[in-house]
């Protein structure tokens, strides 16, 4: 992994929701906004497609010293050179994706307890996201909110990098760095912002 510091925004695309706009220009505005964590995470896309919009998102986010990561497809992340994987729970074990990847490449890792994120530390994760934080409809499979209570927990008991995700706007921001978060993890509140240069000014203004 890299030793340069992970930017404290994470910004997750979702192309059905950027209000009918490209997703290249949204991603486009985020970045020359100053946004540079991205996860590309379109489930719906088969292996082609995936790879071909991957191609195009990739030339706007690292031209501006940007990662980009690829969702649970670490043969995209190989095949692309991107800036490594964001595994699922039921994606590959960490173990073996870091062996495909090497050290070089960042590998995080979805948690929903203080009981997944040690066991992604112990894994070698690079960084987590956990969540939800608060209520969002996008993360209803994964039970009720954590709530600020296992957000803190998880920050004390875990050296890594924790996102929070989850129906986080940037009126939470202070309080869930007060809390132990490294940074936030959103998509909806940016991508689907009526002016996306403005909501991520926004977010990175209230991070440190």
């Amino acid at each position: 992994m890299s030793t340069t510091p992970l930017p404290r925004l994470y910004l997750l695309t979702d192309r059905h929701h950027t209000s009918q706009r490209p997703l290249s220009s949204v991603i486009s505005q985020a970045v020359e906004a100053g946004a540079r964590l991205f996860q590309i995470r379109e489930k719906d896309l088969d292996t082609r497609q995936l790879l071909e919009l991957a191609q195009r998102l990739q030339p706007l986010i690292t031209g501006q010293q940007g990662r980009m990561l690829l969702n649970d497809r670490i043969d995209l992340a190989i095949a692309l050179n991107a800036d490594g994987v964001h595994l699922r729970s039921d994606s590959l074990p960490l173990p073996l994706a870091r062996r495909m990847l090497g050290n070089q490449k960042l590998i995080g890792i979805s948690t929903h307890s203080v009981e997944d994120v040690r066991k992604a530390e112990e894994e070698g994760a690079d960084f987590v996201v956990l969540g939800p934080i608060f209520e969002t409809p996008s993360k209803h499979i994964y039970g009720p909110p954590l709530g600020f209570d296992t957000l803190e927990t998880a920050c004390k008991l875990s050296r890594l990098p924790i996102y929070a995700i989850g129906g986080i706007q940037p009126k939470h921001v202070s309080s869930l760095l007060s809390a132990g978060a490294y940074g936030i993890a959103v998509i909806s509140a940016i991508l689907q912002a009526p002016n996306i240069i403005d909501s991520t000014h926004e977010f990175l203004s209230q991070l440190p």
